[in-house]
């Protein structure tokens, strides 16, 4: 059965199929249909035949003379059921006549007198088709019996089931070939997009940069037929493959410069404890440098422990670690930040707007905290002194807004990925300085509690809106 197993097999099997079912119903019904009309018409002699047959005559030497049986054709039977019955079939010519055995004549005392025709199978002469009527032959009770032969009949119907079966067989051949040739013709749109998967299939997707260009053809797309729908389904497919397989691609590559951005930041403070400790080492009568070399080991093991620490922050964001959900007041979390960054930098200048009644939000208070900690700091770093900066509450969320010099522009779309800075020379972290990783902590946290942050910057006006309204995200 494997040959049967592609759809063009399968297809041309049941169209074929079909095409002998209703062949085979097509000429059943007319050989029934005719067979019926011809024996009908034999019905109709045999009734004709019966009213044409008078009785026989006087018996002679040789037994009861035939009577006057009018205009019988060749093949008639005529029999007389006495009590010395008698009966015969009709030659070709007159004394041709062929005379019923008594086997014969016992079969058709059989039948009924009701004056149909009916069925008899008469031994010596064959199938007939017959009818018997009551009758007073010579003064005394009897039966005349007058019947057709069916053999015409059955060996017309013959004839015609075997051109029926005949022309089954060339119907069927023809059926099979134009099938096969017709299903073929149509399935190739679906082998074309069957082509096209299987060109997909063949692209090595497991890592690196994919270009995924193959596509099914425009013409094998239109949704108002089967094959249509199934090359526009694959389109799409292939679609969204595309766009997860450039995704997958940039997650690595930021993996990768994560990484890398990382080492590099350990690298330096790294680098700085081992000088230290080495200068420590060799003057071990120094107090003053020992003092110093300890100070800048402790300096430096602080801002790696702050890095490792937001790092691990971040890691247990990306895994989906839940936060806590309870209650924040965030107008009281906000007055107390801007309050710190006042005694931090004082050479700004700070405000606080605030709406007449409390505003609240769902969420972790200590990364909520954070997340405003790290927006100030963020200002206060990058503005220079003098520069005002405010914080707006408002339901479902704050913002602040600094009227500094800005995000450079080729930033701000990167503004919140992980070590993003404006300096390409990734500067060491000092006083004006940072890891990189104030900004994506701010947006992870927030999409953390379902929100979303954005940036808005030009020289002179910049702001970032966070929201943790319900249909933020």
């Amino acid at each position: 059965m494997s040959r049967f197993r592609s759809l063009t097999s399968r297809l041309v099997l049941t169209a074929v199929a079909l095409v002998a079912l209703v062949s085979l119903v097509a000429g059943t019904a007319t050989t029934l249909a005719v067979r019926d009309q011809l024996l009908g018409q034999l019905d109709a002699k045999v009734h004709s035949s019966i009213r044409r047959v008078e009785p026989p005559g006087d018996r002679d030497d040789d037994g009861p003379r035939a009577g006057v049986i009018g205009n019988q054709g060749p093949g008639t039977l005529i029999a007389y059921l006495l009590p010395t019955p008698y009966g015969e079939v009709l030659g070709e010519s007159p004394g041709d006549e062929t005379v019923l055995t008594d086997a014969a004549l016992a079969a058709l005392a059989d039948v009924s007198t009701d004056g149909e025709v009916h069925d008899v199978s008469v031994p010596g002469v064959g199938n007939y088709r017959v009818t018997a009527v009551k009758a007073i032959i010579n003064g005394s009770p009897g039966v005349v019996v007058t019947g057709l032969p069916t053999a015409d009949v059955d060996q017309l119907v013959q004839s015609l089931v075997i051109t029926e079966v005949l022309l089954l067989l060339l119907a069927l051949l023809a059926a099979g070939g134009i099938g096969s040739v017709l299903v073929r013709r149509q399935l190739r749109p679906l082998r074309e997009v069957a082509a096209t998967a299987h060109a997909v299939s063949e692209l090595p997707l497991a890592s690196g940069a994919i270009t995924l260009d193959e596509r099914v053809p425009a013409h094998l797309t239109d949704v108002r037929t089967e094959v249509g729908q199934v090359g526009a389904a694959l389109n799409t497919m292939l679609d969204h493959v595309g766009s997860s397989l450039e995704a997958r691609h940039r997650s690595e590559q930021q993996v990768r410069q994560f990484v890398a951005d990382a080492s590099h930041e350990l690298r330096t403070p790294l680098t700085t404890i081992a000088g230290y400790t080495e200068l420590a080492r060799s003057r071990p009568d120094d107090k003053a440098a020992a003092d110093t070399a300890l100070a800048k080991v402790e300096e430096e093991s602080g801002r790696m422990t702050a890095l490792v620490e937001d790092l691990l922050l971040l890691a247990r964001l990306d895994s989906g670690r839940p936060l806590a959900s309870e209650p924040v007041d965030l107008t009281r979390l906000l007055v107390e930040a801007v309050s710190d960054a006042r005694v931090l930098a004082p050479d700004h200048l700070w405000r606080l707007s605030l709406p007449e009644s409390s505003v609240e939000v769902i969420g972790d208070e200590q990364r909520l905290h954070q997340v405003v900690t790290n927006l100030l700091a963020n200002a206060r770093k990058y503005t220079p002194a003098g520069t005002t900066i405010t914080v707006s509450a408002h339901p479902g969320g704050f913002s602040v807004h600094d009227d500094g010099p800005g995000f450079p522009p080729d930033l701000v779309p990167h503004a919140f990925e992980r070590f993003a800075r404006g300096d390409a020379a990734r500067v060491r972290a000092g006083k004006a300085g940072g890891y990189g990783l104030g900004l994506s902590l701010v947006d992870a946290i927030v999409t953390a509690h379902g929100g979303r942050v954005s940036l808005r910057s030009v020289p002179g006006d910049t702001t970032v809106t966070v929201d943790l309204s319900p249909s933020a995200g």
